[in-house]
């Protein structure tokens, strides 16, 4: 099996894509709904090498999970990658600000969030 990757995001449509995408490359894939269930599964699901959340989802924001992930010392070097409608500049900085290590806006090409995670995961 793959590396591991935990898919962050509030819409099951593009839960379920970037899943897809993932698994066909070889990845093992868990999907959370939301920070607060994304929190759960990070501690829950094992070791995870890679995060790709949305920003904009209920319960808790993607800047608030990833502000979450970075305070512990057990995920401070887990690549984050975020994948949001939010495009403007104070969002993309604010993420980087927060640890994100890439900022990606939807749609997202396939190829190229696939490019970007190996790069990410060495």
């Amino acid at each position: 099996m793959g590396k591991h990757i935990l898919v962050v995001d509030d819409s099951k449509t593009v839960r379920n894509l970037v899943a897809f995408i993932m698994k066909n490359e070889g990845f093992k894939v868990t999907a959370a709904e939301d920070g607060l269930d994304g929190l759960e599964k990070l501690y829950s699901c094992g070791a995870v090498d890679l995060i790709i959340t949305d920003i904009n989802m209920p319960h808790m924001d993607g800047f608030t999970f990833i502000e979450n992930v970075r305070k512990q010392d057990a995920y401070r070097d887990l690549p984050i990658v975020v994948l949001s409608t939010e495009g403007q500049d104070q969002d993309i900085k604010l993420g980087m600000s927060l640890g994100a290590n890439l900022y990606m806006v939807k749609p997202a090409q396939p190829e190229k969030m696939v490019r970007n995670v190996r790069m990410l995961l060495g």
